[in-house]
């Protein structure tokens, strides 16, 4: 979907040392991809989706190395509102996802987004 990036990032600092620590693309693509999935598993967990928040934070330990914090369920309120903030956070998951080669965050970004988009068609909000 991507090309790879073939030269490595010129960055120029003034003051900077060698041993100013810099993340990878890779390192900087992991971090990103928690973060997208952590927005998503909050929307799930206000939507009341138990199994698919737990499949969610189940990547975002991957990804981080520990559980992520999560907060109280809210009661849902509008949740057309709530299934197209999803979608749309699932959307961003794939992208990230693709563009790190990681097929597990992929599958579950896309059956999201499959299931938002039932939802939002079932309510007849889409």
């Amino acid at each position: 979907m991507y090309e790879p990036i073939r030269t490595k990032p010129v960055v120029h600092r003034m003051g900077a040392t060698a041993d100013y620590p810099h993340s990878s693309r890779g390192e900087a693509l992991d971090i990103q991809l928690a973060q997208h999935l952590s927005a998503l598993l909050a929307v799930t967990d206000d939507l009341g989706l138990d199994e698919p928040a737990e499949a969610i934070a189940a990547q975002v330990a991957r990804l981080r190395g520990a559980e992520p914090v999560r907060a109280p369920q809210c009661p849902a309120g509008d949740t057309a509102a709530l299934h197209r903030r999803a979608h749309d956070l699932a959307a961003r998951t794939l992208v990230v996802a693709a563009s790190r080669a990681d097929t597990t965050v992929a599958i579950l970004a896309a059956e999201r987004m499959d299931a938002h988009a039932a939802a939002l068609d079932l309510a007849g909000a889409h």
